[in-house]
């Protein structure tokens, strides 16, 4: 028998939702074939059985379930194992939340089953708003008995104690599995924040508490750059352009500037094997940060980029496309931004803004006048590890990359 376990899926989540099973429980699996996909806050990634047998859940789909959790049981029998005899503690649950991952045997009428310690019930997000709306408490759901508790639950429970209809409480609330931004039962006046936009506001909230950030902007001539685009898309048969240059360049500073592509931890910078360079995306589903980690050619570059617009276009990241990044790429490039501060994003220390490209006049020593394309380049950086002359090292080494 295999136990599959949650692992940790990425640094902003404590748990995820389970959206769906890829095998049916009991069903046969084969070692490496991929199970169940969680929903993270930006991602769905989906988890592998390490071993072949028959495949048993453990916890239910559309519940949340933390790191470490069990989600399913790999046996060499077609029925379920039977029940340990003693429950295993459940993993913490965050803060503001109760436990959402299930053990095995968990189930309707579960809480406070024999001398085991009584496993609190799944909330899910609409039931805990009508929780804290009407005043119910943890101890209110958790002696209804159930293992996952919905806002039809929560509207059962206060009309039962005020003799309201359930419609009174909202009953028709969206439900896990659903998007609550799309669905009916928002209050007027209020907007509720998307999964993603969730996930972009802990990482701003940690940054801006964490990180001590500095800023320094320098004038780039981009009009070549723009001018080579066409040719070299020609050259790798994949659209290249501001982007895809930047990154490329961007990765060859690595050797000369090691400490941009850093982590600190303490009072000490963490190196990084190879730059990994994360690329700002938002096209309309949300702000994501996906990770080009084949920065030898341009030719890879332009064709993971190519890859992740489509994948931001449909919101279809996995999480692995967003984790791993050392040192990111802000792309700001619609027509009237001159000037962008991006947010250095927790584990880096290092984060390039590109601004859209202006046309300035030039005027020659000979007194006529001529124009140029320009292109405002900051640096964000932690100024922890790296001060201003260093950051303007940075930004004269690029600009010098770009032109070669």
């Amino acid at each position: 028998m295999a136990d599959i376990r949650v692992p940790k899926l990425n640094n902003n989540d404590t748990e995820y939702l389970i959206v769906e099973w890829l095998v049916e429980d009991g069903g046969p699996v084969v070692a490496g074939e991929a199970v169940a996909v969680l929903e993270t806050s930006k991602a769905a990634d989906e988890l592998e059985a390490g071993e072949s047998g028959h495949l048993h859940h453990a916890a239910a789909l559309n519940t949340w379930i933390a790191p470490g959790a069990l989600l399913a049981r790999v046996t060499a029998e077609a029925t379920p194992p039977p029940a340990s005899p003693v429950l295993e503690s459940p993993a913490p649950a965050p803060s503001g939340s109760v436990l959402s991952g299930l053990e095995p045997g968990a189930g309707e009428g579960m809480a406070g089953r024999g001398n085991a310690p009584a496993l609190q019930p799944v909330v899910t997000d609409p039931a805990r708003a009508a929780m804290e709306e009407f005043g119910v408490s943890d101890s209110d759901v958790a002696a209804l008995g159930l293992a996952v508790i919905r806002r039809a639950d929560v509207a059962a429970l206060v009309a039962r104690r005020t003799g309201e209809t359930t419609a009174t409480v909202r009953a028709d609330a969206p439900e896990p599995g659903t998007d609550p931004d799309k669905a009916g039962g928002r209050q007027a006046g209020t907007h509720r924040l998307s999964r993603v936009q969730r996930a972009v506001a802990r990482a701003v909230t940690v940054s801006h508490a964490a990180i001590p950030a500095a800023y320094t902007v320098v004038r780039f001539e981009v009009g070549p750059l723009l001018a080579r685009t066409g040719e070299l898309s020609r050259q790798v048969r994949r659209p290249v352009g501001l982007a895809e240059l930047f990154v490329q360049a961007v990765a060859v500073l690595h050797p000369a500037f090691p400490l941009f592509f850093a982590s600190i931890d303490g009072d000490e910078a963490r190196l990084a094997d190879a730059p990994r360079v994360g690329v700002t995306f938002d096209l309309g589903e949300g702000l994501y940060v996906p990770v080009v980690r084949d920065t030898g050619s341009l030719r890879e570059i332009a064709e993971a980029l190519m890859r992740y617009r489509l994948a931001a276009a449909e919101g279809d990241f996995r999480e692995k496309d967003l984790t791993g990044a050392n040192i990111a790429v802000t792309l700001h490039t619609d027509a009237d931004v001159v000037l962008a501060i991006p947010l250095i994003f927790p584990g880096t220390v290092c984060a390039l803004a590109i601004t859209s490209p202006q046309s300035e006049p030039v005027l020659a020593e000979d007194g006529t006048v001529t124009v140029r394309t320009v292109a405002n380049i900051g640096l964000a950086y932690d100024h922890r590890l790296i001060n201003g002359r260093d950051a303007a090292l940075f930004l004269a080494a690029l600009r010098t990359e770009l032109r070669a």
